[in-house]
């Protein structure tokens, strides 16, 4: 078999023999001494193997093709070779999808509100000025939304089987539009306010619209329920929610440290509270002897080193399970929010792991709202009656009034994580109210509109870096504006293909139509068994208003063709992704492709409600085309 190999394809065995003549020789032979004769003598014999391969081969091809009439030669034009004059004109193949966020294209999500508090949608491209680090950017695109209006419906473009029955004409279901993940933060609620809030979430979850999704987490992890419009379920999770804090011992501890005291006592090594919770420590252990002073600071120091590690784990812990929902909610297919249901907690030293959560939440379009469960609360100057004094030592009016003003600090400080969540994703902090139903109202409903602003950054650089945002009106009317404070640059550079993959699965994701290229949208379906069926996504391309670029005599563009399929609640089910390679002559696309070109995805699937997202992208012109869709396999 390798000798007639050699002996039909002369080539073969020429690349065969040249191959095994370099491995044997050295790497440098002239610069090791390799005698010139050698290499003379080893040149000669090639020379004399090859010619006597290639008359071999002459005289049988000779041989062979004499009793036939040599065909005439087919003139090929210059700008084609024969190569590509018999390649296909169109090559279909399967790619797997895989999802990424591009954050090369930076969107802001803009809300004007007018002095009443209403959203206003009258506003134009150019009323806007977008500032990145303070320098002005380009608005490459803009939009305006009405995130309360209904989807378009694709029970129009649906084409049924010839053979199918009318039952199973597909019935076009509410689609999804609008997640929202509530977040209750069991470790700090204390009790009574945890009551208040669950009695309010309970009203507000009953009036959920058809097309909202909701779901029930709680930072200790024991309670949870995932996204659904099943009112029963969330009025039952909503029952299971109680406070899961630390396990702490309900004796008073002496001394009494909190966890603002204790980090500045351990992390800013702060004199005056050493000072406060040592007297606290001399009148709580040694009733008041000012000679055990010495003991009574090493008291205090391990009870804030004990206070300062239990804080800690109960904020990693809230801010553990945050980041881990907005991983969660970031595959929704359409808008997402969190609302953060909590009392505030101290996040010192923390600062990389809620920089971390904003950081996920803008890449992934997520706006964190946040409810402050104390509502409008104030600080008892007298103190707490459940934990008096030891002692009527001279030192116990001087610690009580320090640990009063320290109280006063925390119960502020408390607050600033859920304002820097808020801020930081474009959400809104509902506090020092105690209408909890306005809060959940304000914290749960979108603006009537909102506009969507895209720039491109100018001289990026790719170093992770945070870059301030701030966005603008050039003629200032009455109006307050709402948008995002920033993001964070890549790390790295995505080449031209991972940019594009990044785009159309940021497009999978999202519920926004565009209609850039002219692609329609049909579903088919039909039963396999009593309770399984087949749905077929059909994406019809008019080929011949697309871009074409010419090359070899070839009209040429690549179509990739996303279709992504989600359950009524908006998890997802399944996807295909195809890449269509279209090499045209222009006769094919002049004349045999005046219906345009089919491509389909079939999903096997079990009865009930689905959302189908479809997402086409073209390679040259770089534009993009997504649809939606929605049917119900009875």
């Amino acid at each position: 078999m390798a000798s007639a190999a050699l002996f039909l394809d002369p080539f073969l065995g020429a690349r065969m023999f040249l191959t095994s003549q370099v491995r044997q020789a050295p790497t440098y032979p002239f610069r090791r001494g390799l005698p010139f004769a050698r290499v003379v003598s080893t040149v000669r014999t090639c020379v004399l193997f090859f010619s006597g391969i290639l008359l071999c081969a002459g005289v049988v091809r000779a041989q062979s093709q004499a009793p036939q009439p040599a065909p005439a030669p087919t003139p090929t034009p210059a700008a084609q070779s024969p190569a590509d004059t018999n390649s296909p004109e169109l090559n279909s193949r399967d790619e797997r999808p895989t999802f990424k966020v591009n954050v090369r294209l930076v969107l802001v999500r803009v809300v004007a509100r007018d002095a009443k508090g209403h959203a206003i949608g009258t506003l134009h491209k150019e009323d806007f000025q977008v500032f990145d680090n303070r320098k002005p950017q380009v608005i490459t695109q803009f939009s305006v939304e009405q995130p309360g209006e209904q989807l378009a419906m694709e029970s129009k473009n649906r084409q049924p089987n010839p053979g199918e029955a009318p039952a199973d004409q597909a019935k076009i279901p509410a689609v999804p539009e609008r997640y929202v993940a509530f977040v209750f933060d069991d470790v700090h609620l204390k009790f009574p306010d945890l009551a208040s809030v669950r009695t309010a979430a309970d009203r507000h979850l009953a009036a959920l619209q058809p097309t909202d999704r909701a779901a029930i987490f709680s930072t200790s992890g024991q309670t949870t329920l995932d996204f659904t419009d099943d009112r029963t379920q969330l009025h039952k999770t909503l029952d299971r929610l109680t406070p899961r804090p630390v396990a702490r011992s309900p004796i008073a501890e002496c001394p009494d440290v909190s966890y603002y005291m204790a980090d500045l006592i351990q992390n800013k090594n702060d004199p005056q509270a050493i000072s406060v919770a040592t007297q606290d420590a001399v009148n709580c252990a040694f009733n008041g002897d000012q000679r055990q002073l010495q003991a009574a600071q090493q008291m205090a120091l391990a009870a804030a080193s004990q206070a300062l590690a239990v804080g800690d784990h109960e904020s990693r812990l809230a801010l553990g399970v945050l980041k881990d929902i907005v991983r969660r909610i970031s595959v929704m297919p359409g808008q997402r929010s969190i609302v953060l249901v909590s009392p505030g907690f101290l996040t010192p030293q923390l600062q990389f792991e809620y920089i971390e959560i904003i950081d996920r939440a803008l890449r992934s379009q997520i706006i964190i709202n946040a409810l402050d469960a104390r509502g409008l609360y104030t600080i008892d100057s007298a103190g707490d009656i459940a934990n008096p004094p030891a002692v009527a030592a001279p030192s116990a009016s001087f610690v009580s009034a320090n640990k009063l003003q320290y109280q006063i600090a925390s119960a502020s400080t408390d607050a600033d994580i859920m304002a820097v969540l808020a801020d930081g994703t474009g959400g809104t902090f509902f506090h020092n109210n105690n209408d909890m139903d306005e809060g959940f109202r304000q914290v749960s409903a979108m603006p009537e509109y909102h506009y969507v602003l895209a720039f491109t950054p100018q001289n990026l650089k790719l170093d992770g870096s945070f870059h301030s945002l701030k966005v603008t009106l050039k003629n200032p009317e009455k109006l307050t504006l709402q948008a995002r404070r920033g993001y964070y640059a890549p790390t790295h550079a995505a080449d031209a293909s991972e940019q594009a993959k990044q785009e159309i699965e940021d497009a999978i994701f999202s519920q926004e139509e565009m209609h850039d290229l002219p692609v329609e949208l049909h579903t088919q379906f039909f039963r396999s068994t009593d309770g399984d069926a087949k749905l077929t996504v059909l994406a019809h391309v008019d080929v011949r208003r697309l871009h074409f670029r010419k090359v070899e005599g070839r009209n040429r563009n690549d179509l990739t063709v996303a279709s992504a399929l989600f359950d009524r609640n908006g998890n997802f089910v399944q996807g295909s992704e195809k890449i269509l390679e279209m090499r045209l002559k222009d006769e094919t696309l002049q004349s045999k492709l005046g219906s345009g070109i089919t491509l389909k995805a079939s999903f096997e699937v079990k009865r009930g409600s689905y959302l189908v997202r479809l997402v086409v992208r073209d390679t040259e012109g770089q534009l993009m085309s997504a649809e939606n869709g929605a049917v119900e396999i009875p």
